[in-house]
């Protein structure tokens, strides 16, 4: 099947990435914006994506229909394509590109296949992709060579496969590594403030683990507005190690570390308001102070006063 038209679900900060480069490399990409808020409108417009207004329309239109969602919305999503797939009798493609665990993407190919449509597998690993080289989407499943197409408009596509969940699968183990990393870093960061260690704890990270404040110097700026959807991701991969009767507390930790971010001002920004020259003292100092529970000392200090 010669791939023409790819349906986005849904043209959110990565969505509308991958749209922009297929664009500008030839292919045409659509959107069913109906009832969807300004910023993705505008964040469609951007990249060109043609809003088709529902999702009925956005199926009978496309070749390949991409869903790159929240994890919380990713079964959803599916439902509602394999309900229209079945009703128009049409054979497309579906390629679940979520950060979800292999379990759940498993479901969700059988929720497709079993109304017609066929089903690939895909994860996608690194930063929305407007810098060549730097990000890679990997598929698997019996279709999964169909996705290679896409490397003629420039995505890096990797076939890993032909069984469901082995490209999820990786994603949940590499994610875990580092958005799990930058979990415990943001965590153990906000402990040395409030114990007044902040300064003496990074200039002994800068010295003896120099590698590792590099990293933390560049992932905890752009993961403050990213937090609301990270709780999910590490949910997915709890739920992942769980099913491998590995422990799954260390994932569900690191969702709550999310959680608190995300009720902070900088977990309230957008990608567009972010500022990613932010130093890591202030952000520390920000998520300390606005993320205060019932069982910190300065809470403790407050409620004796």
């Amino acid at each position: 099947m010669q791939i023409q038209t790819v349906g986005i679900l849904s043209p959110g900060d990565m969505g509308q990435a991958i749209a922009a480069v297929l664009n500008q490399n030839g292919l045409k990409t659509i959107a069913a914006l109906e009832e969807r808020s300004d910023r993705t409108r505008q964040l469609a417009a951007a990249a060109n994506v043609q809003d088709v207004g529902s999702l009925k329309q956005l199926v009978i239109e496309s070749d390949i229909v991409l869903s790159v969602l929240v994890p919380a919305a990713a079964t959803e999503a599916a439902a509602q394509i394999a309900e229209i797939i079945g009703n128009v009798g049409k054979n497309i493609l579906y390629v679940d590109a979520n950060a979800i665990s292999p379990q759940k993407v498993k479901n969700i190919a059988q929720l497709i296949e079993s109304k017609g449509g066929q089903f690939i597998d895909a994860s996608i690993i690194g930063p929305p992709p407007r810098v060549p080289n730097r990000t890679r989407i990997y598929a698997s499943g019996k279709q999964a060579v169909e996705l290679q197409q896409l490397r003629d408009y420039g995505l890096d596509i990797r076939v890993i496969g032909d069984e469901i969940g082995n490209a999820s699968g990786l994603k949940m183990c590499y994610a875990a590594l580092t958005k799990g990393l930058t979990a415990i870093g943001t965590e153990l960061l906000i402990a040395a403030h409030r114990l007044g260690l902040d300064q003496e704890l990074w200039d002994e990270v800068a010295t003896s683990q120099a590698e590792l404040a590099k990293i933390l110097t560049r992932s905890l700026p752009s993961m403050t507005p990213k937090a609301h959807r990270w709780i999910g991701e590490m949910e997915e991969i709890a739920e992942t190690f769980e099913a491998l009767e590995l422990t799954e507390l260390i994932f569900q930790g690191a969702a709550d570390v999310y959680r608190l971010v995300k009720d902070t001002s900088l977990g309230k920004e957008t990608p567009e308001e972010n500022n990613r020259d932010r130093a890591i003292a202030d952000i520390i100092t920000t998520l300390s102070q606005e993320a205060l529970g019932v069982n910190s000392p300065e809470s403790k200090v407050k409620s004796q006063g």
